[in-house]
């Protein structure tokens, strides 16, 4: 059997019928990440002792003829803001570069206890801050589809390492766009969870309240296999939820589909535009009933984003102090040296312009300018989600306002890299799922994404509506 491009089920049923072994499979991924991550830098390091250890025990199971679970034997990769025991989380930074995690992440245990197959962690922007994947200290990812282009950010090497198959699934972290964005530009399915419903326990945290873990997969059938095992409540995260889908049978012809006028304005590339009106209407062909809807404060998402999302990152970067971990300049005079020092060489740029952006949102006389105000149109987009939600039952956008763009075409102009993000940043505000899935290719052969938004804890509805885009 020729094992590449395989689907959870296609490993599952082939391991349970024995036509290949876990150990044949794992070693061949990494033949795969041999041959191909030298041109694309998906992995920022690979874990291949743990994963041939991971492999031997489920051909172990096989062996004596034991009940596997839907991922065992399975191999994927996680962004490396994850937490893995024993294994090095450096966030993509200098901050981090030799920090080794004390213990695993909630969801890390769950897929521990399905005994999938770690092959390694995967690039992204710096502390997960960036649209691109420009952001690493160490290297940028490139797009699997053209390698002058960027893979999106921040989970690039996450999409990335899924999209030219050196893994079959992968974790990401989603802040304003960041598992959605490099799924659409590198073709693959990214599923941004409801706020609360995985747990965030041993995420690096960039903005708590906006932060969400997430799979990255081949097929909407992959993503929420990988999501029914995430999902939950942890007595580790106050803030997770103990949920069960609302009973959901898709009939097409009752389905209403809601497009916000608001998000095809100036500034959206013309071939997205084209894609996205052209699988629209493939879904009113099949019955679908699509519905012109107003989301009237999305012209104020993105502003009101990046003030909530640097003040949290402000707060949460700053443990960083060069003495309890991290990076620490040996050579300083005092303690407030070391406190400099170690930020001024242990961050880079765009972390270094988020905290200051989010210290003084956050300093006396700007917090209610700034902050407060950010907070209140957060309630505003909650609010119009909620009545948009009243008269339709999922909302079709663009992921992104292009396709991917060339490495170094924004990266000195970090207003137009933040409008990346316009398409994504208010699901994060207002708590709802999302998913990427993909819907053509501009005509340099780029992949396209549509946004799928549902109502709080709907995925398996969004995930069902996009599955349709791959029959």
């Amino acid at each position: 059997m020729k094992l590449d491009n395989l689907t959870i089920k296609d490993i599952h049923y082939g391991l349970v019928k024995k036509e290949f072994s876990a150990v044949e499979l794992t070693k061949n991924y990494f033949k795969k990440i041999e041959e191909k991550d030298k041109d694309i830098s998906a992995f920022l390091f690979l874990s291949k002792k743990l994963a041939l250890e991971q492999a031997k025990e489920v051909d172990k199971l096989i062996s004596n003829n034991e009940e596997l679970p839907i991922l065992s034997g399975v191999p994927m990769a996680i962004k490396d803001n994850i937490l893995i025991q024993g294994l090095k989380t450096t966030c993509a930074s200098k901050m981090l570069e030799n920090y080794v995690s004390p213990y695993d992440a909630t969801c890390i245990k769950k897929i521990k206890e399905q005994k999938a197959i770690f092959l390694g962690k995967t690039n992204l922007d710096e502390f997960a801050m960036g649209a691109s994947t420009e952001n690493s200290a160490f290297f940028t990812t490139k797009n699997p589809y053209d390698l002058k282009r960027v893979s999106g950010g921040s989970s690039g090497g996450s999409a990335a390492a899924v999209a030219s198959d050196m893994c079959c699934f992968a974790l990401g972290s989603d802040t304003g766009g960041s598992i959605r964005q490099p799924s659409s530009f590198c073709g693959v399915v990214g599923l941004k969870p409801t706020y609360g419903s995985v747990s965030r326990y041993g995420l690096v945290a960039y903005a708590s309240s906006l932060d969400q873990i997430g799979p990255i997969a081949k097929t909407t059938e992959d993503a929420r296999i990988v999501f029914d095992i995430l999902k939950g409540k942890d007595e580790k995260d106050a803030t997770s939820i103990d949920f069960k889908y609302n009973p959901f049978n898709l009939e097409i012809s009752k389905l209403k589909i809601g497009v916000p006028k608001e998000y095809f304005i100036k500034g959206i590339d013309k071939e997205v535009e084209k894609i996205i009106k052209s699988r629209i209407s493939d879904y009113e062909k099949m019955g679908a009933k699509i519905i012109e809807i107003s989301l009237p404060h999305t012209e104020y998402a993105l502003p009101a984003y990046y003030l909530i999302a640097t003040s949290e990152a402000s707060s949460n970067l700053a443990r960083y102090d060069g003495i309890k971990y991290g990076f620490s300049d040996k050579e300083t005079d005092s303690l407030l040296d070391v406190y400099l020092k170690a930020r001024a060489k242990g961050f880079g740029t765009e972390v270094k312009r988020r905290i200051i952006l989010g210290t003084y949102a956050l300093s006396s006389g700007y917090y209610d300018a700034y902050y407060l105000k950010a907070q209140k149109v957060r309630t505003l987009i909650k609010k119009d989600f909620e009545n948009a939600f009243k008269k339709v039952d999922v909302i079709f956008t663009p992921v992104s306002p292009t396709p991917a763009f060339k490495i170094g075409e924004k990266i000195t102009d970090p207003l137009s890299m933040y409008l990346s993000d316009i398409y994504t940043v208010s699901v994060n505000l207002a708590g709802v799922p999302a998913v990427s899935v993909p819907a053509g290719f501009s005509n340099d052969n780029l992949p396209i994404g549509l946004q799928i938004i549902g109502k709080p804890f709907e995925e398996n509805k969004i995930l069902e509506v996009g599955s349709l885009l791959e029959k």
